[in-house]
């Protein structure tokens, strides 16, 4: 199977860079109990990879919570701040991209992550950010809309200079493969097998982790 000719790589950060989304689950799983309601896998994916205003008000609607927005923020902010600077990067990670790096492949993170919580999940990993040639977070004040727009990934686009059509994304949710796609960018889909499989189906390719992509396939250098 042959693909675009990909020249510049593009990671989400939450379930794709870093094993974060275990913490997310934690958090909202633990608000839901306050109020004596369970969160499923179904409701999750609905959530993830969206800013936390536009999740926590599926959440609220959806289990018809007592709260509103900025206190379903706050209780969770609460226990992420404890958990996010023992983030670890998910497996192959570091490989992949320190490996791009050295192959003169320019690589971008577009994360719906404002900059305080980057801070916070990137603290151990500091010397790491360096293989990335940009960052663009939820707070960048040129993103007009979060995803599922395209516009985190057209402004990583184009702080790469790069043309849409040979970026390839790296998506865990939803809302990022529709934005990625929206944007006219390739996208793969890192699965959790705790999520319904159709929720990928609009990627281009489905792995379940970084060591099963093969960037010859896409015209890179293996």
């Amino acid at each position: 199977m042959t693909h675009a000719k990909i020249t510049h790589l593009i990671y989400d950060m939450d379930g794709v860079l870093l094993n974060t989304e275990i913490y997310y689950t934690e958090a909202i799983q633990h608000i839901a109990q306050r109020y004596g309601k369970k969160l499923d896998w179904e409701l999750k994916s609905r959530m993830i990879g969206r800013q936390a205003v536009v999740a926590g008000q599926v959440f609220i609607d959806a289990l018809q919570l007592p709260i509103t927005t900025d206190e379903y923020i706050e209780q969770r902010d609460q226990i992420l701040t404890r958990l996010f600077p023992k983030a670890e990067p998910m497996a192959g990670a570091q490989e992949l991209t320190q490996r791009m790096h050295h192959l003169g492949i320019p690589q971008a993170i577009a994360t719906s992550s404002p900059t305080p919580a980057f801070k916070l999940k990137m603290q151990r990993h500091q010397a790491w950010l360096h293989v990335f040639d940009t960052i663009v977070r939820g707070d960048d004040p040129n993103i007009k809309a979060c995803k599922p727009a395209p516009d985190i990934f057209l402004r990583a686009a184009a702080n790469l200079n790069a043309d849409p059509k040979h970026c390839l994304v790296f998506e865990d949710s939803p809302a990022g493969i529709e934005a990625a796609k929206t944007a006219g960018m390739s996208v793969i889909a890192l699965t959790d097998p705790n999520m319904n499989p159709d929720i990928y189906r609009d990627a281009d390719e489905q792995i379940t982790s970084f060591n099963a992509f093969q960037p010859a396939q896409w015209g890179l250098p293996s």
